[in-house]
Parts: C-alpha cells; sequence; structure tokens
C-alpha cells in the first residue's frame, strides 16, 4: 500500500512540476554599477521583451531609488510601471494600478466641514 502512495505522489510531483516549469529566456544585456559614494545603478533586458531598470542614491533621510519595469503577460499585452521610493514612501505610476472610485459628494462635504471645524483641544 506504501509503495502504491508512493508512485501515486511522485507522478503527482512530476506533472505538477511540469505544469509550473517555463523555458528559460536570454538575457540580451545586463549592467550595473556601484559607486563608493553609495550610488548605484542596474538594468536588465531579456530576449521574451522583459526588461527593467533601477538607479539609487544617498539622500539626508536615507536613500532615493527610482526605477521601472516592463513586461509582457502570456496573452502578449505590455505592463509597464515607473516608480520611485524616499522619504515619501513607495510611489508608483502605472495602468495597471486599479483607480478607486471617487468619494462620494456627503462624505467629501463632511470632511470638508471637519477641515473648517477643528476640535478644540
Amino acid at each position: 500500500m506504501l509503495s502504491k502512495i508512493l508512485i501515486a505522489f511522485c507522478a503527482f510531483t512530476v506533472v505538477l512540476s511540469a505544469s509550473f516549469s517555463r523555458p528559460n529566456v536570454d538575457i540580451i544585456s545586463s549592467r550595473a554599477d556601484i559607486s563608493p559614494d553609495g550610488s548605484f545603478q542596474w538594468s536588465y533586458q531579456s530576449a521574451d521583451g522583459t526588461s527593467q531598470e533601477q538607479s539609487g542614491r544617498p539622500d539626508v533621510l536615507g536613500q532615493i531609488v527610482q526605477g521601472n519595469a516592463e513586461w509582457y503577460d502570456p496573452q502578449g499585452v505590455r505592463h509597464n510601471i515607473v516608480y520611485v521610493a524616499d522619504a515619501n514612501g513607495y510611489q508608483a505610476a502605472s495602468a495597471d494600478i486599479p483607480v478607486g472610485p471617487p468619494i462620494p459628494a456627503a462624505i467629501l462635504k463632511s470632511l470638508q466641514w471637519n477641515a473648517r471645524h477643528p476640535e478644540e483641544q
């Protein structure tokens, strides 16, 4: 009985790993540079159209990093994201990032009223 379970588990593992395997993709270009002052730059581009680049430099409040990434999904649709990370946090911009609905007028009006009438301590 144990041997049948072991054989079934092995067959399941082979089928599962085959479904997750992807072909290797060649890297067309790659570069990286790290400076003694703490600044850096790196980038790569692969044969399937995926590319990414990032640069950073030290700042009084920490590191400032900016970059972008581009890739194609299985349907061939191009995706791109541009980002900055600094003292204001991580800020990304992309057509793929969903935008929430607008604030309802009644809530917006109450927020404005609250801003004009702060509670006294």
